[in-house]
């Protein structure tokens, strides 16, 4: 048998046409399943992405234009519950150790410590605040330098490489007055008030809420300064060294909560800041005021309050009736004497009196929620304030000028904000447990 060869195939045009078809469709399978990938690559980066930065650079609240970033707003919530913390563990060593009743405080801290929402929002009502201190700071020219930051956190770790600062007190100066004779008339006991230039009558055993001062302004939570508050005693850092160690130390705790140092130091240049505007806006608060020197007498009813006022009418001595009658013992004991006192010291009705009476006249009973007063100045002048008095007027005129500035100012808050509250750090459960 002869062998035939096989002889090749040949392609046709319709083979080679389809074989062509072919290729081009698993070119084009592959190149689908290639850009699928890449896409699906590229939602799961922009994802990753989006959760760990871009949607932290969004704004948690803007003021006047400027943004808050969710970010910076994290880290400052995580630096509150630090020093809430830190605060908590503070009180309670000084309740254990010295006896000390700070039931109330410890209550207030544990209420932020329980209530991550409330911390949120504390933290930023603060920083919205900030932003418009620093606004405001920006237009005087306020500026605040590292060299004061630095200068402010070696102070927390008593390093005083220039050496340890001597604190001086400048006493208030104090014009004392000098009755005439017909004050000395009206008042013959003692040639100067009892209480010279304070807002508070000395405490008695059954004080009299009508004539003790209430104060007219609530002054707002004081923005805290974020320091490093550890409940025992260390060594004081008096090297360089050593102050590199604390600090080092204190940064690499707060990195394990996701706190920078750009925060850290962050916080001191904002109180820094806030109390250089304070001195500038409070600068023309006046360092006196009109006061006035009154004595008292308290009794229950008006037809005791006439009965006293006709004795006092009729010559009868008003020391002596105001040690007799008084239901206001404080005073009474010191013959209605309340010594000097400005606006805002004492109840509305009692104060108007005080301020309109002629100098020696006995008024007229005077009605409050506490009784009827018969009231006599004994002086009305312009007396200068006293530290305490000046530091709460101008708390006062700055939480004015803060008050203010709030209500005029263009802001937003981002309504989701609790929902990017940052995880709690491990030790949050155990204080909040105590």
């Amino acid at each position: 048998m002869e062998n035939k060869r096989k002889k090749p195939k040949v392609a046709t045009k319709k083979h080679v046409a389809r074989l062509e078809k072919e290729r081009k469709q698993a070119r084009l399978v592959w190149t689908v399943a290639i850009v699928m990938f890449g896409v699906i690559v590229l939602l799961l980066g922009y994802g990753y992405l989006d959760t760990t930065y871009l949607q932290l650079q969004r704004p948690v609240a803007t003021v006047n234009g400027e943004e808050i970033t969710i970010e910076h707003w994290q880290e400052r919530v995580q630096l509150q519950r630090v020093n809430l913390v830190n605060l908590y563990q503070r009180y309670q060593f000084f309740q254990q150790q010295f006896g000390m009743d700070v039931t109330q405080q410890v209550q207030e801290v544990q209420n932020y410590l329980q209530s991550p929402e409330a911390t949120g929002q504390l933290v930023l009502d603060q920083m919205i605040n900030e932003v418009l201190i620093r606004q405001e700071a920006e237009k005087r020219g306020i500026t605040v330098s590292e060299d004061e930051v630095e200068q402010a956190i070696r102070e927390v770790y008593s390093f005083y490489p220039d050496g340890t600062p001597v604190p001086t007190i400048t006493p208030t100066a104090f014009e004392y007055p000098t009755l005439t004779s017909e004050q000395l008339t009206i008042y013959p006991a003692t040639a100067t008030p009892t209480e010279v230039l304070t807002a508070t009558p000395a405490p008695t055993s059954t004080p009299d809420p009508a004539v003790s001062p209430t104060a007219t302004f609530t002054a707002a939570p004081p923005t805290p300064t974020f320091v490093p508050e550890d409940i025992t005693p260390t060594a004081t850092p008096f090297t360089l060294e050593g102050y590199n160690t604390e600090y080092q130390s204190t940064l690499d705790e707060y990195k394990t909560y996701g706190i920078s140092e750009a925060t850290f130091r962050s916080a001191f240049e904002n109180d820094i800041l806030r109390k250089k505007l304070s001195e500038a806006i409070t600068a023309d608060v006046p360092t006196a005021t009109e006061q006035v020197w009154a004595r008292h007498i308290l009794v229950g009813t008006e037809s005791e309050a006439k009965a006293v006022t006709e004795l006092l009418k009729n010559g009868s001595d008003f020391a002596r009736i105001a040690q007799q009658f008084s239901t206001d013992t404080g005073s009474g004991a010191k013959g209605g004497d309340l010594g000097w006192f400005g606006r805002g010291a004492m109840v509305p009705e009692f104060e108007e009196a005080a301020f309109s009476q002629k100098i020696g006249e006995i008024g007229e009973p005077v009605k409050s929620q506490f009784g009827y007063h018969i009231i006599q100045v004994l002086d009305r002048r312009e007396l200068p304030l006293s530290a305490d008095q000046l530091q709460q007027n101008r708390d006062a005129a700055f939480s004015d000028w803060l008050t203010t500035a709030l209500d005029e100012a263009d802001k937003s808050t981002n309504d989701a904000w609790a929902q990017y509250l940052p995880p709690e750090p491990s030790f949050m459960a155990q204080a909040q447990s105590q």
